[in-house]
């Protein structure tokens, strides 16, 4: 996990530079507010907005190489960016642009995972409406270590203001029901 970190702090260091906006999401935010496990990449919102998106990939591409042929084309197309550090570790940064990244960014708080190293991570509450918009099984098992570890901590009106009209946009009610569930499971 050590050079997961010294990776993600190398990393802040050129978006700092650049003066973007960003924050870690993930495993890295996962490793602050859930249950600890071993994450095998670095996972980044950065804010690119709509339009303009090439400065950023050409900017990131000429720091990384990318995983993946054509990786330019693929960002553009699928607003993520896969790119590899020395040593095989993935970087994955998200292009965000909607409010919700927007407002996750603007929430972001330093968390220091090692001595001299701390890194912006999104809050709990954004990290669980990411896992649970994603709707993956080891997503579900963050969100579970999230509310366990958080237990009374959670802006639950926070959480569903942001997930409800994502879900909505997804077309997946499920979602927003699945987490109502877990959430009460998960309460005592």
């Amino acid at each position: 996990m050590k050079s997961l970190f010294l990776l993600a702090a190398e990393i802040e260091k050129l978006l700092q530079d650049l003066n973007w906006r960003y924050c870690f999401i993930g495993g890295i935010a996962n490793q602050r507010w859930g249950r600890p496990r071993t994450t095998i990449d670095v996972d980044i919102t950065l804010l690119t907005g709509f339009g303009g998106e090439e400065t950023f990939i050409d900017e990131l591409l000429s720091n990384y190489p990318a995983r993946i042929s054509d990786p330019r084309s693929f960002a553009l197309r699928h607003r993520v960016l896969l790119l590899q550090a020395p040593g095989g570790i993935g970087i994955d940064i998200s292009l965000g642009g909607i409010p919700f990244e927007e407002k996750m960014v603007d929430r972001a708080s330093r968390f220091e995972y090692l001595p001299g190293i701390s890194l912006l991570t999104c809050t709990a509450e954004d990290l669980i409406v990411l896992k649970a918009f994603a709707d993956r099984g080891q997503d579900w098992l963050d969100v579970e270590g999230v509310i366990l570890r958080q237990k009374g901590h959670l802006d639950w009106d926070y959480i569903f203001s942001q997930l409800n009209p994502l879900t909505e946009l997804k077309e997946d009610p499920n979602i927003v029901t699945h987490l109502q569930k877990l959430r009460q499971e998960l309460s005592y």
